[in-house]
């Protein structure tokens, strides 16, 4: 068993004494799946960091332990803790992009977790890699062992990062957020995967996500964190059932789906409270709809509201007390935008080409079409998905848009914006384009420089492509979108590093809508989002659709996104689109055995609830 009891972790910064964890107790037994959810910034990550013993410079383990089968962890010397490290408690990281090694070729990873752990050596263990390629999904493993990570997609290093975590075969596995950046058939392998050798081996996982319907699907026990607490915790079919906290019911209500469009999420007004602030009550006060007197000046203990189901809550501390209430969606539904006579964008046999590297012994040039000829038009104002699988061209597609790919892929056909050719745009012609099209990059950490802050990273694109504000505006326009995507402003003053990995996902969208662009190519905007700023991002692009008539191409493998937000789908296999249409059309009735087997592995919460 590994068992967390009384745990703090403390991080020194300037604004003071950050307690990062306070008090946190769970144990985790083998062949069990344990579920930690909650707000990005919550302590999740942290959580996952402090039990490797992996925290930052700055961190500490204020006080607690940490006992694997009965042996404290935070009490070994470094040697052994190595050992324990991959052998016995594997590790899947958040962001793939910077938790692999560059300049080593993803099978060297692979070989140097088997080498390290197992008595596999040379051949064996090279064989060995290629076969949890293989388990994972990535295509041609035999060749794409031997690549660096950056000729693979976002959710092929994803895999990767799970082939290292499981290639010992560890006891337990620490998953945080495991499938966020994989598309929905990877993710139902995945997941079948950790659930089979959970039955050959007992493995025990600790699953640090924000899709409730995978936790929903996968977890025997959840507990829901919130400013470094565990707010509630219970057996997962007793807490989607009967969630007592109501910020779990909150979170309940924010989930994006069909029933829900056309009406604002249920989003969460608000923040999660800086941790380096003495709090005299309840931490959830300023921000719970159902927050009494009491609560300002009373800290809630985790008390016993039903077999193995706690809650930190004072609504249950009064006998005779109502259970809250979750409030239903009271705002009217919005109009959906009306599309105009001519296409905003029109996209003509798009085609990518990259070339390849020739064999050492097969001269000659070589090339891959990532994208194979699609068409498809966007009016102002409506958003148009594209799903597929991860691999399949959707990014690419989006980033030779943008005009990204110039000097490292062959783009041929034609992007037609506002009547304008973007594949034949020239300097100051090509500048102006950038104004009025913007991205949002998959991997917030990899998109943002670590070297500048985020004021300066959210002014940069005002002073290259809006020159006519001076500072002033640009202050007021930096504090205004701060605000819109639910930072506080003390954020501008913070480096990228210092930020949740959805803290950063906010950071990037901001960066994008700081120029005020007509279109947006949004590249899994939500996907490193938690489900209640999920809610308040896909609440505010609809609102600023609305607005200021804004278009979307929508790159997400989330289909309860898609189904809230698209107007239009495209399924795209293999570099070309082999469906499209109105959403309800694609989503309901797919005629493409590809879009039904694809639709077929989206984990549905209320069908697993039922």
């Amino acid at each position: 068993m590994l068992e967390i009891d009384d745990l703090q972790v403390h991080l020194d910064a300037d604004a003071g004494l950050v307690k990062a964890i306070d008090g946190l107790h769970l144990t985790l037994s083998r062949g069990e799946t344990f579920a930690l959810v909650g707000e990005s910034g919550c302590g999740k990550s942290m959580t996952a960091l402090a039990l490797m013993r992996l925290l930052p410079e700055n961190g500490r383990h204020a006080a607690g332990h940490v006992r694997l089968d009965g042996e404290d962890l935070l009490a070994l010397p470094e040697g052994r803790m190595r050992t324990v490290r991959g052998g016995r408690v594997g590790m899947i990281f958040q962001e793939p992009s910077t938790s692999l090694n560059p300049v080593m070729r993803v099978g060297d990873q692979i070989v140097e977790a088997i080498e390290t752990h197992t008595p596999l050596r040379g051949a064996a263990a090279r064989a060995k890699a290629i076969d949890w390629l293989t388990r994972v999904g990535i295509p041609e493993p035999e060749r794409r062992i031997d690549e660096y990570p950056f000729r693979l997609s976002g959710g092929q290093k994803q895999r990767v990062m799970i082939a290292i975590a499981l290639a010992a075969e560890p006891d337990y596995l620490i998953a945080d957020e495991p499938t966020t950046a994989l598309d929905v058939t990877i993710q139902a392998q995945i997941l079948d995967l950790i659930r089979d050798l959970q039955r050959e081996r007992q493995l025990g996982v600790l699953l640090i996500t924000h899709d409730l319907a995978v936790v929903s699907g996968m977890a025997h026990r959840v507990a829901l964190m919130y400013a470094g607490q565990i707010i509630e915790m219970a057996p997962a079919k007793e807490f989607f059932a009967r969630p007592r906290h109501p910020y779990a019911r909150l979170l309940l209500q924010a989930l994006p789906d069909a029933a829900r469009r056309g009406q604002p999420l249920a989003a969460i007004a608000g923040t999660v409270p800086p941790l380096w602030l003495s709090f005299a009550g309840c931490r959830f006060e300023p921000r719970c709809d159902r927050a009494m007197s009491a609560c300002a000046g009373t800290v809630p203990a985790l008390s016993d509201e039903g077999p193995q189901h706690q809650v930190r809550c004072l609504l249950y501390s009064q006998p005779g007390e109502a259970l809250p209430r979750a409030p239903a969606d009271a705002a009217p539904r919005l109009a959906a935008p009306a599309p105009s006579g001519a296409p905003l964008l029109r996209v003509e046999d798009l085609r990518v080409r990259f070339r390849l590297k020739a064999p050492l012994f097969h001269p000659g040039p070589r090339h891959f079409d990532a994208v194979d000829g699609i068409s498809f038009e966007l009016p102002a104002g409506r958003t148009l998905a594209l799903v597929g699988e991860s691999g399949c061209g959707k990014t690419t597609s989006g980033k030779a848009i943008v005009q990204l790919l110039r000097r490292q892929a062959e783009v041929t056909g034609r992007a037609i914006f506002d009547g304008s050719d973007l594949f034949s745009l020239q300097g100051e012609a090509l500048l102006r384009a950038r104004r009025q099209v913007q991205i949002i990059f998959q991997d917030p950490f990899a998109s943002l420089n670590p070297r500048m802050r985020v004021a300066e990273v959210l002014e940069e694109g005002l002073i290259a492509l809006r020159p006519e504000l001076d500072a002033s505006q640009r202050l007021a326009r930096l504090h205004q979108l701060v605000d819109q995507v639910g930072l506080r402003r003390d954020a501008l003053q913070r480096w990228p590093h210092e930020f949740s990995g959805g803290q950063r996902q906010r950071i990037a969208i901001a960066r994008a809508l700081a120029v005020e662009p007509r279109l947006i190519v949004c590249d899994e905007p939500t996907s490193a989002l938690d489900v209640s700023v999920q809610a308040q991002i896909l609440n505010l692009l609809r609102e600023l659709q609305r607005e200021q008539g804004l278009a979307y191409l929508f790159i997400t493998h989330n289909i309860g996104v898609v189904e809230y937000i698209a107007d239009e789908v495209a399924v795209m296999q293999a570099g070309r689109i082999v469906e499209a249409g109105a959403c309800d059309a694609v989503v309901t009735r797919p005629q493409q055995p590809f879009t039904q087997a694809l639709l077929a592995a989206v984990p549905r919460l209320q069908a697993i609830q039922a």
